[in-house]
């Protein structure tokens, strides 16, 4: 499993009953909304629940067809290329866009081929940058609790030497803010992890 998706081909039927979903529900939304503004006054929540019982089945099985070239093409390419990166997502969407058009001609496939792949780029760029922000903002995270956690840490020894006598102030006077439970968890994990690698 990567991403956490199911592994091929379990991923192609796992796919198709999401897209499925997506599309119905979005389409009983749009529907709901629409036919009830095309419809005449005083028969509007007949005309969206018409609207959204003839309509939204055929958006999600549009969605469903969508979804089950996209997952046939992905599980080939990982067959093919032996390993799973943005570049088969691309390469599908280019796939998927060709072949939903290609009873419109060549150039009609390459170019829906071409709107296809440019989407899914823009899809898989998108989740690497959120994924590289949320990893620099979990790090940064960790580091900011560590050192609290150190000077924590600190302070409670140097408060522990001065009840005992040993000293006369403590040293570095402000106290360490009190770390968020977030940062605390974040802290944990650390110390666990450091001291696993030992």
């Amino acid at each position: 499993m990567a991403d956490g998706r199911q592994p091929c081909p379990h991923r192609i039927v796992d796919d198709i009953g999401g897209a499925f979903t997506i599309g119905a529900v979005g389409g009983t939304v749009w529907h709901c909304i629409k036919g009830a503004r095309n419809a005449p006054k005083g028969t509007r929540l007949r005309g969206s629940l018409e609207a959204v019982k003839n309509r939204a089945p055929v958006l999600g099985g549009n969605f469903a067809v969508w979804g089950t070239l996209f997952s046939f093409f992905d599980c080939s390419f990982v067959y093919l290329r032996k390993k799973e990166d943005p570049y088969n997502a691309i390469a599908s969407g280019f796939c998927t866009g060709a072949a939903l058009a290609a009873r419109g001609g060549v150039r009609a496939a390459t170019r829906s081929g071409i709107v296809g792949g440019v989407l899914l780029a823009l899809i898989e760029g998108a989740g690497i940058l959120l994924n590289r922000a949320m990893t620099s903002l979990y790090e940064k995270n960790q580091e900011h609790a560590l050192e609290e956690q150190r000077r924590m840490m600190e302070f409670e020894r140097h408060r522990k030497m001065k009840d005992l006598g040993m000293i006369d102030e403590i040293p570095n006077a402000p106290e360490p803010k009190e770390l968020s439970p977030f940062d605390s968890v974040m802290a944990i994990f650390s110390s666990k992890s450091s001291d696993s690698g030992k």
